[in-house]
């Protein structure tokens, strides 16, 4: 292992660990300062098998077992399984991708101490993510002043840790093999909301929690480590699949030729080698005119946007069907929870397909995706081309930094719009398949709505961007915003002193009149469009009057 290799990556991805995970630390303060408020009687009184579902018993301390079930189990393990994708993304890929790998090998060092240091330097900022979140979870309950007796916060976060190191290291080795960072990001950050998916739903039909033992997420939480404390064999089963992937790292960055940086192939350019269809391609591209920007920006995304639609149009197809094969008297079941509950998966009723569709689609996975693919697209769309110094090219049309700016702007619009439209052709299409009583025209309002979401906190990270030059810190800022704006949304209106709050959250713009029930909001619709168009105006002047990187 290469000590300088290590220390520059643990460096290079400090800040956004520290700033993800105290994220995840204050979410879980404000959480228990709005349970204090909530009467939890209703806890001692739901089944049995709802409460293990949950990970929690009634000996787990009540607002504490709450809290801990709905930030660390969910926000926590998605927050720190996406930065160790991050890392494990770039630590192979992204440095071949940005022609920096070749500085790393010409010391001299073998490809396999780079990866081995890149291995050793996801490993321990992952462990200090989990460190922080342990720190928070012992601190924050003698802040609030509330007990957690029965929560094993240690077991906890050592199955987050191992769940999270699983992601990172499928991120490394799919970049390992491939060098394409989208294709390693997109792929594992996809493979791990179907994997979370399938191990949240599955156990609940019929001989369902043995499929759902194929899903790595199954591993993370299944056996509730907060209330029974460490699975020793599902944690090993977690560490031995990321010692594998390790390995896989390995062979893969030595079984092929590296690339020195730049150079992929985008659908345009194999178009234009193509002599039937070159003219086309430049009539619809253009040559290196002025046009061509938002189309070079879509084209340069074109992997993640695939993959980020692809999961779109699947979750939305599959949850509607998945919904008729649900046991008799599920529907019962759900309309009994209260709404305390239901608040925490977007404030529905899940016992009407409406509101499981809600709960299971637009609430968390679609919004989840979109602003992925909005926050990056956005964040390398200005400090992308100045970290690949590429904006110099730009700059030498004669364009006026605005222009840019509104080209990027409408590239990441058009790209969010793409993945809006996916998840209506797959919702549609799996509530006509399944014969559900769910309007047609709700189901495109909520995927234009979730659009229009998608796109302010993509806004979020070009405004970002064009004030920092930093894609790291664009993308952490964009998915912390949204991070906080969801549990705003689902936590306030539990009390009644934090409720009114609720409204600095662009998600209760998306979810709060419930949509898919009760149609177009228009007003909320138009708060929407403001907060992008506001982001957006504020990056135009934070781009004109910063000095550009060289």
């Amino acid at each position: 292992m290469s000590f300088s290799v290590f220390t520059f990556s643990v460096r290079d991805r400090l800040l956004g660990i520290l700033l993800g995970s105290l994220a995840i630390a204050v979410l879980l303060w404000l959480s228990m300062l709005v349970y204090a408020d909530v009467d939890l009687s209703f806890y001692y009184d739901l089944p049995p098998a709802l409460l293990d579902g949950m990970g929690i018993s009634p000996e787990s301390g009540g607002v504490g077992g709450i809290a801990y079930g709905a930030m660390y189990n969910l926000m926590g393990a998605m927050t720190l399984a996406g930065l160790a994708i991050a890392i494990g993304t770039a630590a192979v890929a992204g440095e071949e991708q940005a022609g920096t790998l070749g500085l790393l090998l010409g010391n001299p060092r073998s490809r396999g101490t780079v990866v081995l240091s890149k291995i050793a330097a996801l490993l321990t900022l992952t462990a200090l993510g989990a460190l922080v979140l342990y720190g928070a979870g012992r601190l924050v309950p003698t802040l609030v002043g509330t007990s957690i007796d029965g929560v094993q916060v240690g077991a906890l976060v050592v199955h987050l840790f191992a769940n999270a190191l699983f992601w990172g290291m499928l991120a490394m080795a799919i970049g390992a093999w491939t060098g394409q960072s989208a294709v390693a990001g997109g792929t594992a950050g996809s493979v791990m909301v179907i994997s979370w998916l399938a191990a949240s739903t599955l156990p609940i039909l019929d001989g369902g929690d043995a499929i759902a033992r194929i899903f790595p997420w199954y591993y993370f939480n299944s056996s509730m480590p907060e209330v029974n404390g460490v699975n020793a064999a599902h944690l090993a089963t977690l560490l031995v699949a990321s010692l594998v992937l390790g390995a896989l790292s390995l062979v893969g960055v030595n079984r092929r030729d590296l690339r020195a940086g730049g150079g992929r192939v985008t659908l345009f350019d194999r178009l234009r080698d193509n002599p039937r269809t070159a003219a086309l391609a430049d009539r619809i591209g253009g040559q290196a005119r002025v046009s061509s920007i938002p189309v070079k920006t879509a084209t340069d995304h074109q992997g993640l946007t695939t993959v980020v639609g692809a999961v779109a149009l699947y979750m939305a197809l599959l949850m509607p069907i998945f919904y008729t094969f649900l046991p008799e008297g599920t529907s019962e079941f759900f309309a009994q929870l209260p709404d305390s509950m239901i608040a925490m998966i977007g404030g529905v009723d899940m016992s009407t397909p409406q509101g499981f569709l809600q709960g299971e689609v637009f609430a968390i996975t679609v919004p989840i995706a979109l602003i992925t693919l909005t926050a990056v697209v956005g964040a390398r769309s200005l400090a992308g081309e100045e970290e690949s110094r590429t904006m110099g090219l730009l700059l030498a049309s004669a364009l006026p930094r605005r222009r840019i700016v509104l080209d990027k702007a409408l590239a990441m619009v058009a790209l969010a719009s793409v993945g809006g439209l996916m998840t209506f052709l797959g919702s549609a299409a799996g509530v006509l398949l399944a014969g559900l009583d769910v309007s047609i025209l709700n189901l495109a309002v909520m995927c234009l709505l979730v659009t229009m979401l998608g796109i302010v906190f993509g806004a979020v990270a070009l405004a970002v961007s064009a004030a920092t030059g930093q894609v790291r810190w664009a993308t952490g800022v964009a998915a912390i915003a949204g991070l906080v704006a969801y549990v705003l949304q689902s936590f306030l209106p539990l009390s009644d002193r934090y409720a009114a709050w609720a409204v600095i959250s662009p998600f209760h713009f998306y979810l709060g009149s419930d949509p898919l029930t009760n149609g177009m909001p228009w007003g909320d619709a138009a708060v929407l469009v403001a907060m992008a168009v506001v982001l957006i105006g504020v990056a135009i002047p934070l781009f004109d009057r910063r000095d550009l990187r060289g």
